[in-house]
């Protein structure tokens, strides 16, 4: 069998993972193989984290919309009951959105969920 020159494409996939491993610091951003671990890492890492983004987001809404909800004297739980019984489709983004920037708006949502009294 003949011998193969890997010079051309060898060289381009070291440049790509020395290009993805650039702010790195040390020879993690100099030296091809340490470059490479810490690249797969960082990736692997990214993809973690984009899906754990959702997550941290969200709990953190939870909680905004918790401290806002018991300023008018009522759980988040309860709130989130009396939403879904009153059929106010709001996301837990969008209150928490409410309780921060426009607190009236979010107290009129909360007073528009309270069971009526007959």
């Amino acid at each position: 069998m003949t011998r193969v020159k890997r010079g051309n494409v060898a060289r381009k996939r070291r440049n790509k993972i020395l290009k993805l491993a650039k702010g790195f610091r040390g020879s993690h951003s100099k030296l091809f193989r340490t470059a490479n671990q810490q690249v797969m890492k960082a990736l692997r890492n990214a993809y973690r984290d984009r899906r754990k983004r959702k997550r941290d987001f969200r709990s953190l809404w939870i909680t905004r919309i918790n401290a806002a909800a018991r300023h008018h004297g009522i759980s988040y739980s309860q709130l989130i009951g009396n939403l879904k019984k009153a059929d106010i489709q709001l996301n837990r983004k969008m209150l928490a959105q409410l309780a921060v920037i426009d607190p009236d708006s979010f107290a009129k949502v909360i007073a528009a969920s309270l069971p009526k009294a007959h």
